[in-house]
C-alpha cells in the first residue's frame, strides 16, 4: 500500500465523503522563489475546519481554513495566489518570502479520488487532469515520468509511486528502510533468496506494502530494471548476496547504489570488485558505507541516514513540471 502523503491526503478526503461531508482539495499548482512545499503538494479541508496534508509552512493553511469555514470555495474551483500583494504577505507571513498559486476544488463525490487510492495501492500510477475552464476533472493512464503539469488550461497531477527501490537482503534494516522509503513515493522491491526468509515459511517475512521477491539478486536487478529514478541497496551483510547484486546494479541506471558495511568492509568489497572486473568508474557510484555519516547505531537510526541520502541524491535527478 502506498504511505505517501499524497495517499493520506486522498485516504482523509475520501473517508469524510463517504460519511456525507464535502471536501476542499487544494494542490500546490506553481511555486516561486523559496518554498517550503514544491509543486504538486496536498491538503484537504473538511467542512468543520479540520485539514490532512500542507501546502506552505502553516500559515496559508491557517488562511485557507478560515476561507473554508466561511464558505469562499463552495463554487468549485479557484486559482488562488499568496505571496504576492503586500497587505496579504504581511496578513499570511510566508515564512519563505515566496509565492504560492493553489488549486482550490470543492468536490463533492468521493468515487474519483477513490479509484485513485485503489491504483495506488496496487503500486500503479495515474494522472488526474483538472480542466481550468470548466472545472471537470477526468483520470488518465500516467503515460509519462511528468509529476505535475500546469498550463494556461490545465493541472494534470500523477499520483502513484515516482520512485523505486530494491533492497538485497531481509532483516531488521531493510524492514525500517522499506517502511520509510514507502513514505518517501518509492515503490520497494525486496529480494532475499535464501530459503528461510521465503513467504510462506515459519518466519515468512515482509513487508506490507512491499513486493518480495526470492530470485538470486543479479536476476532480481535484471528483472527490476533499474531507471534514474531507482536505487538499489545491498543490506544482506553476506558478500555472496552483496557482490552479486552490487555487480548488476553498478551496471545499470540507478541514480543510488549503496551498500552496508563498515569503511573496512568497503575497502574489502571494492578490492573484490575490482577483482571482478568492476571499472573503477563504475565503482566510484557506490555509496559504503550506505547511508550519510549522521553516527547512526541502531536500525532505525541507520534508516534514517540511509533514507536521508536518498533524498539528498534524488534532488539532482529531473522532476517534470510544466507551466
Amino acid at each position: 500500500m502506498d504511505r505517501s502523503s499524497d495517499h493520506e491526503v486522498l485516504r482523509a478526503a475520501v473517508d469524510w465523503q463517504n460519511q456525507g461531508d464535502p471536501v476542499t482539495l487544494v494542490t500546490v499548482a506553481k511555486t516561486w522563489g523559496s518554498s517550503p512545499r514544491r509543486h504538486g503538494s496536498l491538503m484537504v479541508i473538511h467542512p468543520d475546519g479540520r485539514f490532512v496534508g500542507s501546502v506552505s509552512g502553516g500559515c496559508v493553511e491557517d488562511d485557507l481554513v478560515q476561507r473554508a469555514l466561511q464558505g469562499e470555495f463552495e463554487a468549485g474551483l479557484k486559482l488562488e495566489t499568496y505571496g504576492v500583494q503586500a497587505e496579504q504577505a504581511q496578513r499570511v507571513g510566508l515564512p519563505c518570502g515566496g509565492t504560492l498559486v493553489l488549486l482550490v476544488e470543492h468536490i463533492d463525490s468521493p468515487d474519483q479520488l477513490h479509484l485513485i487510492l485503489t491504483k495506488m495501492d496496487a503500486g500503479q500510477k495515474i494522472t488526474r487532469r483538472v480542466c481550468l475552464n470548466t472545472g471537470e476533472a477526468s483520470l488518465h493512464p500516467a503515460n509519462s515520468d511528468q509529476d505535475l503539469e500546469f498550463t494556461a488550461d490545465n493541472l494534470s497531477k500523477t499520483f502513484g509511486p515516482h520512485w523505486r527501490l530494491l533492497l538485497v537482503g531481509a532483516g531488521e534494516l531493510t524492514r525500517r528502510v522499506a517502511q520509510l522509503a514507502l513514505t518517501l513515493d518509492y515503490a520497494v522491491t525486496i529480494c532475499d533468496p535464501r530459503p528461510e526468509y521465503a513467504p510462506g515459511t515459519e518466519r515468512d517475512w515482509q513487508v506490507e506494502g512491499c513486493r518480495f521477491v526470492t530470485s538470486l539478486p543479479a536476476r532480481a536487478i535484471l528483472d527490476f530494471r533499474a531507471d534514474t529514478r531507482s536505487a538499489v541497496l545491498a543490506l544482506s551483510h553476506t558478500p555472496a548476496l552483496d557482490d552479486e547484486a552490487l555487480l548488476a546494479a553498478l551496471d545499470s541506471d540507478a541514480y543510488y547504489v549503496g551498500a552496508l558495511g563498515s569503511r573496512k568492509n568497503q575497502q574489502a568489497r571494492c578490492a573484490r570488485l575490482l577483482q571482478r572486473g568492476v571499472p573503477e568508474q563504475q565503482l566510484s557510484r557506490l555509496h559504503g558505507p550506505v547511508g550519510l555519516s549522521i553516527g547512526s547505531r541502531t536500525p532505525a537510526e541507520i534508516a534514517i541516514a540511509i533514507a536521508a541520502h536518498l533524498i539528498m541524491e534524488r534532488q539532482t535527478q529531473p522532476r517534470a513540471v510544466h507551466a
